[in-house]
């Protein structure tokens, strides 16, 4: 029996449905009651609805909806990402490696024509001029281009500032040397020998870095482009898996053998699924394809011609020293500049080698074997020339280096243009395996978001019709 409150003492409230789990009091003079979280409460509420089918069925639509969302999201963003990366390796990186090569082709090729002009002297041909001034002129704007593109603040910058500073001073050395030679003053020499030095010594390392560090940025672009969008393909299986199983589930309940919501969801994932794997395929072949026949051949015929225009300038230096400048090797003194000449053509003969073997066609293998040739010839005649300034015959050893008729200067010239025609093939082909890699991937991304929409639109609507039997 219930006994009624004693005087001055407050009722307890009545227990009811909404706090039937929580105690009417906690101590003396009670508690509010807890209250549950927003989300214990979705939860339970959605506990409460998956027991039933239309429940489970809204559930499975959202469920649906997010997969194929979330597989067109993942898609884009990896096929863009790629595409971007493709991209950048034929209009950016590309082409910052090779305008980093000819700023130092550019560089020791005139050097070398400032030698064979201080040997010609007064006689110096107007091409020979021109062709200086040309070098100059193609490495100061590719400085300028250079440093529009580096970022501010990088090494490559650095570097690019250096040989800004370095060019002019380099000039400014070899203008001397030509004043002083047509004077007869033999201190032109000395002016040539410090320009030579300071461009072997500070500015052609300074080229080698600028190229090297413009090679490791076209690398990371080939890494970030080239790698398989694994989690986009997974996501894509997934989705597959989860909207297959829906519709067994749906054939099962209902003996309807096609579900069109469901199933224009999954033609819209195939679909997308396909071109992603089909097109990253292709473009990861054909970007492969681009490295393995275009860039180091690239590479390997760069350090072939700089071998070449190094070679040259040193048989000449070799003249205007006349045995002022020693080395020493295996305890016994050699002419500097012929012991560099022999190390460069070497260098040279290697590399021409190894490009030979990486000309996958004969209109790439033509032009390498030509200047396998000329080099053999250029090495015989050399060998001529040093024979006749060892002895002593100083004219007959100049008028071989850089005279009229079967000179080592026109079989440099050989070597020279070949190499030139070489790397114009190989560049095409660069060229057009970069290009076909990036247009495989052409669209995928907006393509990938867009029927990504229409798939979960689909899921959705399929499962629409499913319910709205429940109404």
């Amino acid at each position: 029996m219930t006994q009624p409150p004693r005087s001055g003492a407050t009722a307890a409230p009545p227990v009811t449905s909404a706090n039937a789990t929580i105690p009417a009091q906690r101590g003396r003079g009670g508690l509010p009651p807890v209250r549950r979280t927003a989300f214990a409460e979705g939860a339970e509420r959605l506990r409460d609805a998956a027991t039933t089918e239309p429940g489970r069925l809204r559930v499975i639509g959202a469920v649906l909806a997010l997969l194929v969302v979330a597989f067109g999201a993942v898609t884009a963003w990896q096929s863009g990402e790629r595409a971007s990366a493709a991209d950048d390796v034929q209009t950016r990186s590309q082409p910052l490696s090779s305008g980093a090569a000819a700023i130092y082709r550019s560089l020791a090729d005139a050097n070398t024509a400032a030698s064979t002009g201080f040997l010609a002297g007064p006689r110096e041909s107007a091409a020979n001029r021109e062709r200086y001034e040309d070098d100059i002129r193609t490495a100061a704007s590719g400085l300028v281009r250079a440093a529009a593109d580096t970022e501010p603040g990088s090494p490559s910058e650095a570097t690019v500032r250096k040989l800004n500073g370095l060019l002019p001073e380099y000039k400014g050395l070899i203008e001397r040397a030509r004043v002083y030679n047509r004077q007869g003053y033999p201190v032109g020499g000395a002016y040539l020998r410090y320009a030579d030095e300071k461009m072997r010594t500070e500015m052609l390392p300074a080229a080698q870095d600028l190229y090297t560090k413009e090679n490791q940025r076209l690398d990371a672009d080939y890494a970030d482009a080239t790698p398989y969008p694994w989690a986009g393909i997974a996501l894509g299986l997934l989705a597959l898996a989860a909207l297959g199983l829906a519709q067994y589930r749906d054939f099962r309940r209902t003996n309807r053998v096609v579900n069109h919501g469901l199933a224009a969801a999954s033609a819209a994932t195939v679909v997308v699924l396909l071109w992603l794997v089909v097109g990253h395929t292709v473009a990861r072949s054909e970007l492969s394809g681009s490295y393995d026949h275009g860039i180091r051949s690239l590479n390997v015929l760069h350090n072939a011609q700089i071998a070449a225009l190094k070679a040259r300038g040193n048989e000449n230096l070799s003249l205007v020293a006349r045995g002022a400048e020693t080395v020493e090797v295996n305890g016994s003194k050699k002419d500097a500049y012929y012991y560099a000449f022999d190390r460069d053509v070497a260098t040279l003969d290697a590399r021409l080698t190894e490009a030979r073997r990486l000309a996958d066609d004969d209109k790439g293998g033509r032009p390498v074997d030509s200047a396998l040739g000329d080099t053999a010839e250029w090495k015989k005649r050399h060998r001529a020339a040093r024979d006749e300034d060892e002895r002593g015959n100083y004219q007959r050893a100049l008028d071989q280096v850089i005279g009229a008729d079967d000179t080592t200067g026109a079989a440099f010239d050989g070597v020279d243009g070949s190499l030139t025609r070489a790397l114009g093939h190989e560049q095409t082909e660069f060229d057009r395996a970069a290009a076909d890699g990036r247009d495989a991937m052409a669209g995928l991304p907006g393509g990938a978001a867009a029927l990504g929409v229409l798939g979960a639109a689909g899921a959705v609507f399929g499962i629409g019709r499913r319910l709205s039997e429940y109404r």
